[in-house]
């Protein structure tokens, strides 16, 4: 991995959120691309349950202030960075006062989605690679944690196909048990169709269940990781389809797995 760059994107990252697993991979993992030579960004929501005061986060102005459409509403993109304790690595956040200022992540005191998550969603993904494009880092891999960055694969190989900084990089998805029931929104392919068309792509947002955003994710991958022993054989089938590399979840226990599989299957 010496000096390959590594794009590390997540709904999740410890230690600004509680230790779920993905939080913990979105944290362990870059240390250990750091550690073997690499460098690292990572990218997460700037939630409102987060302490800035604690975590020392600071406004970024050079690249606040841009304002993206969604859903034909132009909502203005605020962009923080912190940089967590004894280690090299950098966190920008994602934030805009109508997405993320409420005190919670992704589901309600009652464990509901929030309505709202389609545009969330959208906002994350949209200001994530302006964000990068703003500050001219051409990553190697760009590495995906979770449902809520689903939509990265899609953008990046359609809406920002032409674009020069992503010319060379490649997609790994890490796919975690599902963790919610139903569908995100009923809205979610119109919304999407306002930046990207294609009716293979759109088909899998019609009913954008959990299984159907992580195949829309794998579909447009360049690997993936199995980070959980509760995959469904729906989700594996389709990634057998695509001929993806993948490293399982047993595998991913073993020391240096991750750079392994960087350096010898998606590199």
């Amino acid at each position: 991995m010496q000096n390959k760059k590594v794009l590390i994107i997540s709904s999740e990252v410890t230690p600004y959120l509680p230790q779920t697993d993905q939080a913990i991979n979105s944290f362990k993992i870059p240390k250990t691309i750091n550690e073997a030579g690499g460098q690292t960004r990572i990218f997460m929501p700037r939630y409102g349950m987060i302490n800035e005061r604690r975590h020392q986060l600071h406004e970024v102005i050079r690249l606040s202030g841009m304002n993206l459409v969604i859903n034909d509403m132009d909502m203005p993109l605020i962009i923080k960075v912190a940089s967590i304790p004894k280690e090299r690595m950098q966190v920008y956040f994602i934030d805009n006062e109508e997405y993320f200022k409420r005190k919670a992540m992704l589901k309600d005191e009652d464990g509901n989605l929030f309505s709202d998550n389609d545009e969330r969603m959208i906002f994350f993904t949209k200001g994530v690679i302006e964000t990068v494009k703003k500050l001219n880092w051409s990553p190697d891999i760009i590495h995906l944690h979770g449902w809520f960055t689903s939509l990265f694969p899609l953008y990046m190989k359609t809406y920002f196909a032409e674009d020069p900084i992503f010319e060379s990089s490649k997609i790994v998805t890490s796919i975690y048990p599902n963790d919610f029931e139903g569908s995100v929104s009923s809205e979610f392919e119109n919304k999407v169709a306002f930046d990207v068309s294609g009716e293979a792509e759109k088909s899998l947002l019609k009913e954008a269940t959990y299984e159907n955003l992580i195949k829309l994710a794998t579909n447009f991958s360049d690997g993936v990781i199995l980070s959980g022993e509760n995959i469904s054989e729906s989700i594996l089938s389709n990634i057998d389809d695509k001929k993806l590399p993948a490293l399982t979840f047993e595998e991913s226990a073993q020391e240096n797995a991750y750079v392994d599989f960087f350096n010898n299957q998606i590199l």
